[in-house]
């Protein structure tokens, strides 16, 4: 009986002990007691894995009080709400797992590892992470010196530690997915993915955005509690928005409730009721906010306000426009396109109707304007056989005057000129050809008078030999080496006046025509030393009309009839060079020189060419015709004319041509051994070129010898050359008598025993001097050699050609993003090894002199020396830039008109770069007086919603008596 009764204890005994054992599994892998510390020495990192549990569990969770946190006495406000805020869910997990089933909330692995040390408790579930502690789980990132991981309830909860002086590290760094999260202290829900955060910092594009107490919800939403917003990189900004309350979609918005502006922690009077900041990494459409102010004749204005289209990530769309209270109105579109590896450009076209004055007074006027811009680039790697360029820059004269940003920038006012031209090129490598087609627009803003060429089409064929024999045996013939190429360009122009313009006549008015050019050649060299070249070029021309001219004796003029039909104009010329080289060697003394010099070489480079071409004024080819005039005295005379002058290509030119012209030029170089190292030598240029050139024509019968030009070319370093060219008169003033006007006769000045009459010259000479060149003067006058940097890799630090990989919209200032936050260093000054700040004041001059010597005609002559006076003309231009300290930056230009006696255009202007804002002040002093006076802030977001602009009021000189 006894043994019966033994043998049903042990039954229930094993039976109860295989029911209650489910509840002496722990999750931890590895794990075989509840305090792990022990067996992990300080500095081991402690790597487990948390295991996802998809069977139900009929284990019951032992009540036992455990203390989440250390010590509760030495936690703030916030940490005690978190730590509270954890604990009741905490508590309610555990009582509802009493009694019934529970499930693990989560459903992949979780990794976590510490690098100090690492606590379990079985019985509340919770595990403690210290040192440098990181949670890892599905697209979730927690780094933070300590963790506590609620493992049967989902829960996560991040703190950071104090140091021996009570100073705060490690504090959690939190991530999931593309956000970033820096706080002070971090409760998470992996099941959930919602959080409760605070002192959370987070960047946004070029914005940060802080907050005392932050909520994150289950789609990533964040809800701030007295947030911050600022685009200032600072751990204490100098600008933020301080914001009430506010929810962040991350990586899209930013939606706040009331707002005021906070500089240098002052708050300031402006605020806001509400407001949002985009985050949108790809552009999308929105208004445009207008600026506003007063001038003098329009009134007050409202401009720059409209609509920006995000169109898609190639192209935009901005609509702009502009109204005064007196009248005026305008509008405005541009336009920016890129598509990566193929090309780029953008598009501007803007409507003036300009009132100014009041109505029925004598200054009141009207004026409508209209401008035109389009640039369009290529890139060379789209398609090297063809291009496609534009730079259009089109604007009716009066844009300019009438455009208010136009008046405070002188160099708009004061342009006289705009070219435009868009150009298309393609090529055909098989054969040789290349076709090209120009549209060019030149603009006289001073008269309004337009020169437009639409289309110019040329076509050209490069050189090729047509005797060369495909397959070469022995030495190449002389008829091998003729080659021969072709041109053809078809034009259609017009020059007339703006307002003329869309009202001319494509036949009357319109000149066009085509011309040819068949250019041949050959290269040849005789005696081995002799170099000639002798060439013939065939031009032909194709117009389609012709103007005969007669003379009416009735009006006395002459009458014009305009024939219309297809003509052809030509003309040729031979030409044949000779060309070689004189070498020469001088080795100097070695007594006298020593053994620096080892020789000095003298080249002489001496050509003549000698030139032909018919009289192609010669009744047998028609070019030119005669009409007879009778005046009204009854005189009779013939005149020439020819029927195709001022035709688009001309016509060829009276006289017959056969010149000689000859050219002789010198180099001197000096060859020296070099200090550096004993056995190198290096190359000394004494004179770069020293030549002259003249010509005789043979077909003159006066005057047949031109004028002798010389030139001079000196390397006096090696990153200046001065370049001298001069011209010699060839014949000689003459003057019957003493007071009669001089003129230049048939004797040369060398017949009287004179060199050429020196006609003048124009020299231009700047040099730029820095702070850097004058310490190395300095340094080389006490015998100190300058120390020379390595050369580096410049492209690595170039971000110019670097390329994202990323299209993004072609909007500039949007594309450039980040202005607020700068490197590191910025706004910091440079110490030295005593930590006092280095003294550095960066500076350059630039200082440019133009002198132009020529004869005074309008001068007295003097009749001893048959000489007019020499008339000078200098301007000097002075330029510089100045840095006074880190963000102060002056610069200046300046210069002086010696023959008027007058200061020229001066401007100068101040900027400060305050880190996060941009403070600048420029002012015109000549000929137009004017400042301008911006603050604004730097980062792209910010530009144009915190910004100051104070600019001085145009209006015309008025004289009061």
């Amino acid at each position: 009986m006894r043994k019966n009764m033994l043998i049903i204890l042990l039954f229930f005994v094993i039976t109860f002990v295989m029911a209650e054992m489910p509840r002496l599994t722990f999750p931890i892998l590895g794990a075989a007691n509840t305090d792990v510390s022990d067996s992990v020495g300080k500095g081991q990192t402690v790597n487990t894995q948390l295991l996802p549990h998809s069977a139900k569990s009929d284990s019951t969770v032992i009540d036992t009080t455990t203390q989440v946190l250390a010590d509760t006495a030495k936690m703030d406000s916030l940490q005690k709400a978190i730590w509270m805020h954890n604990k009741a869910i905490d508590d309610s997990l555990r009582a509802d797992s009493i009694n019934r089933q529970r499930k693990n909330g989560i459903d992949a692995p979780v990794e976590y590892t510490a690098e100090d040390s690492m606590t379990y408790e079985g019985a509340s579930g919770l595990a403690h992470l210290y040192g440098q502690s990181h949670v890892k789980y599905q697209d979730m990132d927690l780094q933070s010196d300590q963790i506590f991981m609620q493992l049967d309830s989902s829960l996560v909860h991040a703190t950071g530690s104090l140091d021996s002086l009570g100073k705060k590290f490690g504090t959690p760094i939190f991530k999931m997915g593309s956000d970033t999260y820096e706080n002070d202290t971090i409760a998470f829900n992996f099941k959930t993915k919602k959080g409760l955060i605070s002192d959370v910092y987070t960047q946004q594009d070029d914005g940060y955005m802080t907050a005392q107490l932050a909520k994150r919800g289950a789609n990533g939403e964040i809800y701030l509690q007295h947030g911050r917003y600022t685009t200032c990189d600072k751990d204490h900004p100098d600008f933020y928005i301080a914001l009430s309350r506010a929810k962040m979609r991350p990586g899209k918005d930013v939606v706040f409730g009331p707002a005021y502006l906070v500089v240098a922690d002052v708050p300031l009077p402006f605020a806001i009721p509400y407001g949002f900041f985009p985050f949108s990494k790809s552009y999308s459409s929105g208004f445009i906010m207008p600026t506003y102010g007063d001038e003098t004749s329009r009134g007050f204005y409202l401009r720059d306000g409209g609509y920006y289209f995000a169109i898609n990530d190639k192209m935009d769309l901005k609509l702009l426009g502009e109204i005064y209270t007196k009248g005026s109105w305008g509008l405005s579109a541009a336009s920016n396109y890129r598509k990566r590896y193929k090309y780029s450009g953008s598009f501007f076209a803007s409507y003036q109707n300009t009132v100014n004055g009041e109505k029925n007074m004598p200054d009141y006027t009207k004026a409508t304007s209209f401008k035109v811009q389009w640039s369009h680039r290529q890139d060379s790697k789209a398609n090297p056989y063809s291009s496609l360029s534009a730079s259009v820059n089109f604007a009716t004269s009066s844009y300019e005057r009438n455009n208010l940003t136009s008046m405070y920038n002188p160099q708009a006012m004061t342009q006289s000129t705009r070219t435009s031209s868009v150009s298309w090129s393609t090529t055909f490598s098989s054969i040789g050809m290349s076709l090209s087609s120009t549209f060019n627009l030149n603009q006289n803003m001073r008269d309004s008078t337009i020169a437009l060429t639409l289309p110019d089409l040329n076509i050209s064929i490069s050189r090729f030999y047509p005797f060369k024999r495909r397959h070469a045996v022995g030495k190449e013939r002389w008829y091998e080496k003729i080659s021969m190429s072709y041109t053809g360009q078809l034009s259609n122009s017009i020059s007339t006046k703006e307002d003329r313009l869309m009202h001319s006549s494509l036949t009357r008015d319109w000149r066009n025509g085509m011309q040819h050019s068949i250019p041949i050649s050959g290269n040849f060299t005789l005696f081995g030393y002799l170099n000639i070249n002798p060439s013939l070029t065939f031009t032909d021309r194709m117009y389609t009309q012709k103007q005969e001219l007669s003379w009416d004796e009735a009006t006395q003029t002459v009458k014009r009839d305009t024939l219309q039909g297809f003509y052809n104009v030509y003309n040729w010329a031979f030409s044949v060079s000779a060309s070689t080289k004189l070498y020469g060697m001088y080795i100097p003394s070695r007594k006298v020189f020593g053994d620096k010099i080892m020789a000095v070489r003298h080249v002489v480079t001496p050509s003549v060419s000698f030139n032909y071409a018919p009289d192609f004024s010669a009744s047998r080819y028609g070019f030119y015709k005669t009409y007879q005039k009778t005046d009204a005295d009854g005189n009779v005379s013939l005149v020439e004319y020819s029927p195709y002058e001022g035709s688009l290509y001309g016509v060829p030119g009276r006289g017959k041509t056969g010149s000689i012209s000859m050219d002789l030029s010198n180099n001197i170089e000096m060859k020296v051994k070099s200090d550096a190292d004993s056995t190198g030598v290096k190359k000394i240029s004494i004179i770069d070129e020293l030549g002259a050139s003249m010509s005789y024509n043979m077909a003159a019968e006066e005057r047949p010898w031109s004028d002798l030009s010389t030139r001079l070319r000196l390397k006096l370093t090696k990153s200046y050359t001065l370049n001298i060219n001069a011209v010699f008169a060839t014949y000689a003033y003459e003057a019957d008598s003493v007071g009669a006007r001089p003129y230049i006769g048939t004797h040369t000045e060398y017949s009287k025993g004179r060199f050429g009459r020196f006609q003048g010259m124009s020299q231009n000479l700047s040099y730029t001097l820095d702070n850097k060149k004058v310490s190395d003067l300095i340094k080389w006058l006490k015998g100190e050699r300058p120390k020379r940097k390595n050369d580096r890799d410049s492209r690595a630090n170039r971000d110019d050609d670097y390329d994202t990989g990323v299209e993004t919209n072609v909007d500039e200032d949007m594309e450039r993003g980040k202005h607020g936050a700068r490197k590191d260093n910025a706004g910091k000054a440079e110490t030295d090894e005593d930590g006092y700040m280095a003294f550095n004041l960066p500076w350059s001059l630039s200082l440019g002199y133009g002198v132009t010597m020529r004869e005074n005609t309008s001068g007295k002559f003097n009749y001893d020396s048959m000489r007019y006076p020499y008339k000078f003309t200098q301007n000097l231009n002075v330029s510089g830039n100045l840095r006074i300290s880190d963000g102060w930056n002056i610069s200046f230009s300046s210069g002086y008109d010696f023959e008027n006696h007058k200061i020229s255009m001066t401007t100068a202007s101040l900027s400060r770069d305050l880190h996060c804002f941009n403070m600048s002040c420029s002012v015109v002093l000549a000929p137009y007086t004017s400042y301008n006076f911006s603050f604004r802030c730097n980062a792209a977001t910010l530009t144009d919603a915190l910004k100051y602009d104070k600019r001085s009021s145009y209006s015309n000189a008025v004289q009061w008596y």
